[in-house]
């Protein structure tokens, strides 16, 4: 494959290396329901996202009573396999609860 003159970048002496691109940022966020109960949803912030026990349980509070909470910033791929795995193991535990991505 051919490469554009803008993919690569000369340094000050003289070597040529491929420009390093920044990857695209989505946010992901937990959306709140009157069905998914709180400590279902510190399980799911402890256990995908890796979060404390106590910042998963300030994180909670706030998606129960904002609507929603910010579980962290990733890559794409990142982001998607989050939100696919909230999805999957609230599936499996008969709880409606979603997650979101959106890019930064």
């Amino acid at each position: 494959m051919g490469q554009s003159k803008g993919d690569f970048k000369e340094a000050p002496d003289g070597t040529v290396s491929e420009k390093q691109r920044t990857p695209a940022m989505y946010k992901v966020f937990i959306l709140n329901d009157d069905y998914t109960t709180m400590d279902f949803v510190i399980n799911v912030l402890e256990s995908i996202f890796h979060k404390s026990s106590s910042e998963a349980t300030q994180l909670m509070l706030q998606i129960h009573k904002s609507g929603s909470g910010l579980c962290g910033v990733y890559t794409r791929d990142i982001a998607e396999t989050k939100v696919a795995a909230v999805h999957e193991m609230a599936t499996n535990n008969e709880f409606p609860l979603k997650c979101v991505m959106e890019k930064e």
